[in-house]
């Protein structure tokens, strides 16, 4: 099982849980607060609620984690799939009583929605500027005619307040490893994307790109739409 699955297996399982690492490429390790993945619609914060709101149509949540959004999108009647890359994800999920939830890629996904929903940074998937380019084009294959597609993301800027930006690199583009009980899995690439950098990259992708909400703290909720 996947380091991170087993860690939202025990808290899930037992309500208790070691300590759940996460490992960066720009500085100290970071302690992961699991009831963070299972918050109810109270806990969230508005920008996610926000993006709940905004949902119609068929919705395809990914990267749903333990089905959190997908929960409270079922409660509003909304028509959604959930899918997630682990498998104690999927399975908790399932548990939780998620009707749609899937052990799946997106990159390998065939079926047409009206809002694909990315929340938690969920955009970071794509991992690099170039497959956060790939992404949007592979993306229209998912959605229906008038779709679209709202995602949050961030401005790392801060993190280089000291320090210069990469110089090989897009400054958002990072690496992380999960480690929980002393066992440390693959690291794998992640990405924070600027506004600007956003709107450019969606209009040579051939989207329309519209900034929803801003939370003040470098964090905003982004909606696309084909132009």
């Amino acid at each position: 099982m996947d380091v991170f699955g087993q860690a939202l297996t025990d808290i899930y399982k037992t309500g208790e849980a070691d300590t759940l690492w996460l490992h960066n490429s720009y500085g100290e390790p970071e302690e992961m607060p699991l009831e963070f993945f299972f918050r109810d619609d109270e806990e969230m914060p508005v920008l996610e609620l926000q993006a709940l709101h905004m949902c119609t149509g068929k919705v395809l949540d990914i990267g749903a984690g333990v089905g959190s959004h997908a929960l409270l999108l079922q409660a509003f009647n909304i028509d959604v799939t959930a899918i997630d890359i682990s498998e104690a994800g999927v399975s908790i999920m399932k548990d939780r009583g998620v009707k749609k939830a899937l052990l799946q890629d997106v990159f390998t996904y065939e079926e047409k929605f009206d809002t694909i929903l990315m929340l938690m940074n969920g955009i970071g998937l794509t991992g690099t500027l170039s497959g956060f380019k790939d992404f949007l084009i592979k993306i229209k294959d998912l959605l229906n005619p008038g779709g679209q597609v709202i995602f949050d993301s961030s401005d790392i800027s801060y993190l280089y307040e000291d320090q210069a930006k990469p110089l090989d690199h897009y400054f958002g583009e990072v690496s992380y490893r999960y480690e929980y009980k002393g066992e440390k899995g693959n690291w794998f690439n992640w990405i924070y994307i600027d506004e600007e950098t956003i709107k450019a990259i969606a209009k040579e992708t051939g989207w329309n790109c519209e900034m929803i909400f801003d939370d003040g703290e470098d964090q905003y909720l982004v909606k696309l739409t084909l132009a």
